[in-house]
């Protein structure tokens, strides 16, 4: 390029312009790619900004200060993370939740300090919020017996027991006392209704021996 004349820059630099003017009717929104960017950027950095503004190019000065004022809010912008404490991860979480079941007398912090003898770094509020959200009892009450057991091998030595009155004919009032043994009971399933044993029996003594209107 030094050795050529000027009139043979200046010749090709219309021919040039009358290119982009010709792509610029054509072409509305170039695409152009990191390496395009660069150059171009790196070529108008030779110029003044008066002598930029005069060129016909397909891209503008102020985008080439665009360009340059990202790549500058980028470098300085550090990563951002998403709000809150990170997850915890799903073979931890097993691992907490195992401990708890095999060892009902362990609390959480006693998880966590076997945990930290394995490695694992994580807060005692996390073990206790990985119990949490599994409806895991606090280590005293998920060591004792569940209601479900306690029913089930208490249950025949459990009786409802209630009483009701019967008026008879004569205005004289009788009380009825009763009792009944709840291991011959079957309750449906899903009806916590129908756990009220005495109550349904009065209704059905009632309705089926003292009702006669």
């Amino acid at each position: 390029m030094l050795a050529r004349s000027d009139r043979a820059k200046d010749t090709e630099i219309l021919i040039l312009r009358h290119q982009v003017a010709v792509l610029q009717r054509q072409v509305k929104t170039p695409r152009l790619s990191w390496a395009d960017r660069a150059v171009i950027a790196a070529l108008a950095r030779l110029l003044s900004r008066g002598q930029l503004g005069q060129l016909s190019l397909i891209i503008s000065p102020r985008t080439v200060l665009r360009w340059h004022a990202r790549l500058v809010r980028r470098h300085w912008t550090y990563p951002r993370r998403a709000p809150g404490r990170p997850l915890t991860a799903k073979p931890v979480r097993a691992l907490v939740l195992e401990m708890a079941r095999d060892n009902p007398g362990w609390g959480y912090r006693r998880i966590h300090g076997e945990l930290a003898g394995l490695g694992y770094k994580l807060a005692p509020s996390t073990v206790w919020q990985i119990l949490k959200d599994a409806d895991v009892d606090p280590a005293p009450r998920r060591s004792g017996q569940t209601w479900r057991a306690f029913l089930e091998t208490q249950a025949k030595t459990i009786l409802a027991v209630d009483f009701f009155h019967v008026d008879t004919v004569f205005l004289r009032r009788l009380y009825v006392l009763f009792f009944i043994e709840h291991g011959i009971i079957r309750t449906p399933v899903r009806a916590p209704r129908a756990n009220a044993i005495a109550e349904r029996w009065i209704a059905s003594a009632r309705r089926e021996c003292l009702d006669r209107s």
